[in-house]
Order: C-alpha cells, then structure tokens, then sequence
C-alpha cells in the first residue's frame, strides 16, 4: 500500500483539476475544488481518508439542503473510494474506518434531530431547523460539523 505522500504524487498527476492542501483535517472543499489533507504520517487510514475527498471531488459533491443529505454523500464518497479507487491505486480501505466515520455523521444527525424539549427525534424542516413532532417543539442548530452543537429554541 502506498504511503499518503507517494499517492498525493499519483493523485495530482491523475487530477490536475483538484488542488491539495495540508490541514489539520481532511476535507473537500467544492467552491476552491481544493482537498485538505491531514499530514497523517504513518497513520493506516491516512491513505483511504485521501482517496475519500478525492472521491468527493470527483462525484462533483457541493452543499447539501437537509441534514440527512450530507449522510448520503458521505457514503457516496465511501463507495466510489472503494469501487473505483482503492483499486486502482493499490490501497485497501478497511471497513473499520468507513464504519467509524459514518457513525460520527450518524451520531451528528442524531444530536441535531433530538428535540431539547422531549428528547424525541425531531424533522428537519428547513437547512438547520427542526420540528418535533411529539411536543411540537422547534428549534434551530448551527452548522456544528467541526465545531460543537448548538440548539436554539423558536418561539411558537
């Protein structure tokens, strides 16, 4: 398996219409066509979590309306990684981290949709409001993908 280095070389080669970048994360970033990348070392996943953006750059993914949207990219990214990528540049992504990655949007929509009011899982609405369907209660949350989550209770 390559390391991150030897396969960011590939991928520039293979994409020069995406630029990279090292950050503190990894990350797509649509508006630049710009993938972040975690100077990972010798971390295992570094590798799988590269071609994972990358996948995201190439399926075209931009902003989403609904939460559960992003899920759904999330898993795009994650199979066409698999499918189409992995393979081709001779790396194995272990199911381990695809699982990982998914339970944390999972856990994400999670807290966003759990009404503050009752605790029952609430409907988005509309991009980043929510509507609980047991107490009728509404709220809104802020972006809360990398920084922590915050519910704003409407007043009805």
């Amino acid at each position: 398996m390559p390391s991150i280095h030897s396969l960011l070389a590939l991928l520039k080669a293979d994409y020069p219409h995406l630029s990279f970048q090292t950050g503190s994360d990894f990350h797509w970033d649509h508006s630049s066509q710009t993938i972040t990348y975690k100077d990972a070392g010798a971390d295992p996943h570094g590798p799988a979590q590269l071609l994972h953006e990358v996948a995201h750059g190439l399926l075209e993914h931009q902003g989403y309306t609904r939460d559960i949207e992003l899920i759904g990219k999330e898993r795009d990214a994650w199979s066409y990684a698999v499918t189409q990528l992995a393979p081709h540049y001779d790396v194995v992504i272990d199911n381990d981290i695809i699982t990982t990655t998914m339970d944390s949007y999972r856990d994400w929509l999670h807290a966003r949709s759990t009404c503050p009011k009752c605790q029952a899982t609430g409907v988005e609405t509309a991009k980043q409001y929510y509507s609980c369907p047991a107490c009728r209660h509404r709220w809104r949350v802020n972006e809360a993908r990398i920084c922590g989550l915050k519910r704003y209770s409407q007043l009805k």
